[in-house]
């Protein structure tokens, strides 16, 4: 808990979160470690696979049935994994809310929009229903939508009208943390935008942490201030988003960035990343990366790198044996 003599504790912050699942060879997270400031915006990136959906899970403890962990996931300084269930579910209904990648599947389609709005205060607070509803009908109006929505079954409603309730549905409860796993993955490019606008608009206005999960990168550049790159279930780099699309020092990150597609890039083919992630049955003595690396050496086949922040750039910090030599290449910018 916060006390007087010490400043508030961040939204999120995430300190050697190790998960393990039964029967694989390796974490599927190793060794973690995130925050998010109030009213920051902090994107997750990744291939599919990398940990980032389930980094995001863990922080409501919504973890897969046998999962083992290690470490500490704090929201405004409480750990999750050491809650009971009753601290548990003040947790979700209160001060930490996710938006899922599929608002159909999360929005029962039998039931009102008012309805899936207010259940939450209406059955773990005192909220009064009227309070309740008319809290539901300010934050249709904040993210768009008028309170006739209110009375419309989801059928009724389109891919981006329903993205935009479960936003409204995230911040029913005042929360100190939104996590928003891909929510733009089912949306068409135009209503992307307008709800990455919609989410940075809301950041500001109720001074709300925002962890993004994405694997698009250009996204990420577009919404947030800093920047987790992860590969493997381990953080690869780290930093401002700017310094970090701009000069990457990973070259994971270099390779991502090298694969996006851009307006300006040179004509040609996309560079690809050749070979695969490793899976879950394969144990990892050096740098997960190493295998698909054209920088690496005995030295990252057999010792994993430490996160280390960059000389003269403690705000960034990079896991990479070499990531001196991505200075001036190629692949820097």
């Amino acid at each position: 808990m916060n006390t007087p003599d010490r400043p508030p504790a961040p939204p999120l912050d995430i300190r050697g979160l190790r998960l393990r699942l039964p029967r694989t060879a390796r974490p599927v997270l190793d060794g973690v470690d995130l925050t998010v400031g109030a009213g920051e915006t902090v994107a997750l990136v990744g291939e599919s696979g990398s940990g980032k959906t389930l980094t995001s899970r863990s922080v409501l403890r919504l973890l897969p049935t046998g999962a083992a962990t290690e470490g500490t996931v704090r929201v405004a300084g409480d750990d999750v994994l050491a809650m009971d269930p009753e601290q548990l579910r003040h947790l979700r209904t209160g001060t930490a809310a996710m938006i899922f990648q599929d608002p159909r599947a999360a929005i029962n389609p039998l039931r009102r929009i008012g309805d899936f709005l207010t259940e939450s205060l209406r059955l773990n607070t005192a909220t009064p229903p009227a309070e309740a509803t008319r809290r539901a009908s300010t934050l249709l109006e904040a993210v768009g939508l008028t309170d006739a929505a209110l009375r419309r079954y989801p059928g009724q409603l389109s891919g981006g009208m329903l993205q935009r309730v479960m936003i409204a549905a995230a911040l029913m409860g005042e929360p100190a943390l939104l996590l928003a796993d891909e929510p733009t993955t089912a949306l068409d490019v135009t209503t992307q935008a307008e709800v990455v606008s919609l989410l940075g608009d809301l950041r500001e206005r109720f001074g709300t942490g925002l962890l993004f999960v994405t694997h698009d990168l250009g996204l990420a550049a577009a919404i947030s201030d800093r920047v987790y790159v992860m590969y493997a279930g381990r953080i690869a780099e780290t930093g401002p988003a700017d310094a970090l699309f701009s000069r990457p020092r990973h070259p994971y990150t270099a390779a991502l960035l090298g694969s996006t597609p851009r307006l300006d890039a040179p004509p040609g083919r996309l560079v690809a990343i050749d070979g695969q992630p490793p899976g879950l049955q394969v144990e990892l003595a050096g740098c997960p990366f190493a295998p698909r690396c054209g920088y690496a050496t005995d030295l990252c086949r057999d010792q994993a790198p430490a996160a280390r922040p960059l000389p003269g750039d403690p705000a960034r910090l990079v896991a990479c044996h070499h990531s001196d030599r991505l200075e001036g290449s190629a692949l820097d910018g």
